[in-house]
């Protein structure tokens, strides 16, 4: 889990070196009532806390990691730049790489952490729009370390689908909530 860790406070720093010190604000996050929200529309235990265990931080991680997973690859169809989607690309292979050791970590944990897995997948699905994107840990009695589509591609999210996500809504024009209370910072900060 260092690794982990040492590789999103990486990313962290590669953003504020190449877009500027300053261009990476941090907007106030609230952990506490985000999963609260998540662990109660995933039914899980009312006292969740994704700090507690290995099993509940990974469970905490992959709110986050498939997201951002399938955020990066959705940004890759709308970046210009060569050099940042040179490293959207890159760091979208990092959060894969995070999000298939979570995905077998908790496979391997047995039933309880499948659908504990499978429900925070159910419950992300329902917010983030229309479609049935999001894919649990377990499909059809198999093992699905890699979310993906048809075609072996992994899915991508809009910029609005994240944030819907990440405020823990499914209305449109919504602008703070969730895990950001005040909102998000930059351009896209609307769901």
């Amino acid at each position: 889990m260092q690794e982990v860790a040492e590789n999103e406070l990486a990313h962290v720093r590669f953003y504020r070196k190449t877009l500027g010190k300053n261009a990476v604000d941090r907007p106030a996050i609230d952990f506490d009532a985000g999963f609260k929200a998540v662990a109660e529309a995933a039914g899980l235990d009312a006292d969740f806390d994704p700090f507690g265990d290995e099993t509940n931080f990974v469970l905490g991680g992959m709110l986050f990691e498939d997201v951002g997973v399938t955020a990066y690859a959705g940004a890759t169809t709308v970046l210009k730049n060569k050099d940042f989607l040179a490293a959207a690309a890159g760091i979208l292979a990092v959060e894969a790489y995070h999000m298939g050791m979570a995905r077998s970590t908790l496979y391997r944990k047995g039933e309880k952490a499948w659908k504990a897995a499978n429900a925070v997948s159910d419950a992300r699905d329902k917010i983030d729009g229309p479609e049935d994107k999001d894919q649990g840990i377990q499909v059809n009695g198999k093992a699905n370390f890699v979310p993906s589509t048809p075609d072996a591609i992994a899915f991508t999210r809009t910029p609005q689908e994240v944030l819907r996500i990440v405020y823990l809504t499914d209305k449109d024009g919504v602008s703070k909530g969730g895990f950001y209370p005040e909102g998000m910072n930059g351009t896209l900060k609307s769901t």
